[in-house]
């Protein structure tokens, strides 16, 4: 079964949280609109997210890795090339991010920062509110 990967950080065109149920064993997002509720592909949304992720983690991926690599105290060659791997190899592993999910935690901390996807009744992303990266400064 798979987890719908960012629930509690979407809403509506209207700022309503979108709840997730599941049909079966499949995650929907449900749009509530004009007392409707609208049962969303969980998969559907969550693919477009990580599709706008994974391009710009790709077109940014020195400055991806140097931030992991910052993160996790280390600069060894060996080091950066299994980071760079990982960057570059990202797409290959989403069927477990999708069966294992994002952590309750890390989906709070992302909603702490301003992340929040927006989305209508068919699944359509309206807009994507993605952090930005400060400098060292706060800049």
């Amino acid at each position: 079964m798979s987890k719908a990967l960012f629930e509690g950080l979407i809403t509506d065109e209207n700022e309503n949280a979108v709840g997730v149920a599941y049909v079966g064993n499949e995650p929907t997002y449900v749009v509530v609109e004009d007392g409707f509720k609208y049962h969303v592909d969980a998969r559907g949304v969550d693919d477009q997210v990580m599709q706008i992720f994974i391009e710009q983690m790709k077109s940014n991926s020195s400055e991806v890795s140097q931030g992991m690599l910052k993160l996790m105290g280390k600069d060894d060659l060996f080091t950066k090339a299994s980071v760079d791997n990982q960057i570059r190899n990202f797409d290959k592993n989403l069927e477990q991010i999708y069966a294992v999910g994002i952590p309750e935690q890390s989906r709070a901390y992302l909603g702490m920062m301003g992340f929040k996807i927006v989305i209508n009744r068919h699944g359509e992303i309206v807009h994507l509110n993605l952090p930005a990266a400060t400098d060292e400064e706060g800049e």
